[in-house]
């Protein structure tokens, strides 16, 4: 990739952007005037407008790095990180394998923070600094079974970014989007068919499940100038929660 003309336009990174929550974020972005460039282990074959990509595995230090650099390299700056690759199948604690276990905590926790260190290097030389958010999960408040090590991985990147947050002021802010339900094409492997989609919906009290736009509006939020006094700050996204079952035990 070559340095882009328009050099003053701000400048993105979103992991894991070629499908999903990461690729409306990196849609969203690119509406909003950034030059995007997103990663993934496999080239998707096609991306938004104005969304470039970078084979990468975020998992790797080395790689990491390299994503940033290819960032800096196409845009000649780095404003904005947001470390969203993540995931994990459903798995019960007491048979997950130490190799599935490993593998939760590589993907949720350990590669936020190389993306994180190779974009501070970047972002403390600049004279504007950056911002980093992390895409978190609800499951770091409120657990669920099957999800124990995705859970904690999750936890561990809430306390990342207050500790990053505090480190790295006053260049660079580091914030977290605290996600909610979110339906996506994935969800029937999760939560089951339409019916078991609309009884999840039911329990939110905004009545509907979050959508990647909801998210992806949470980021846009915390990168704009309305944000500017926020780090080391969570911004939870997730309809207000869910109904407690003993409500419904109750009548309640």
């Amino acid at each position: 990739m070559s340095q882009s003309s328009s050099a003053s336009s701000p400048a993105a990174v979103v992991t894991g952007g070629t499908r999903g929550i990461g690729r409306t974020i990196a849609s969203r972005l690119a509406a909003a005037g950034y030059r995007v460039l997103t990663c993934g282990r496999n080239d998707p074959g096609d991306l938004p407008p104005g969304v470039a990509f970078h084979r990468a595995d975020v998992r790797e230090p080395a790689e990491a790095a390299a994503l940033i650099a290819a960032a800096v390299d196409a845009f000649g700056r780095l404003d904005l990180v947001v470390n969203n690759a993540g995931g994990s199948p459903p798995a019960p604690a007491a048979t997950a394998s130490p190799n599935l276990v490993t593998a939760v905590v590589r993907l949720n926790l350990l590669a936020p923070f190389f993306v994180a260190q190779a974009a501070n290097a970047v972002m403390q030389t600049q004279p504007t600094g950056g911002l980093i958010v992390n895409i978190g999960s609800v499951s770091a408040l409120r657990p669920a079974p099957g999800t124990a090590a995705y859970a904690a991985a999750k936890g561990g990147l809430e306390v990342l970014t207050r500790a990053l947050a505090l480190e790295w002021a006053p260049k660079v802010r580091v914030n977290t989007v605290t996600a909610g339900v979110v339906r996506t094409a994935d969800n029937e492997a999760h939560y089951g068919d339409e019916a078991a989609l609309e009884a999840v919906a039911a329990t939110v009290p905004l009545g509907r499940m979050a959508t990647p736009d909801d998210i992806a509006s949470g980021v846009l939020l915390l990168a704009s100038p309305l944000a500017g006094y926020m780090t080391g700050a969570s911004l939870l996204v997730d309809g207000g929660g869910q109904r407690p079952r003993y409500s419904d035990a109750v009548g309640g």
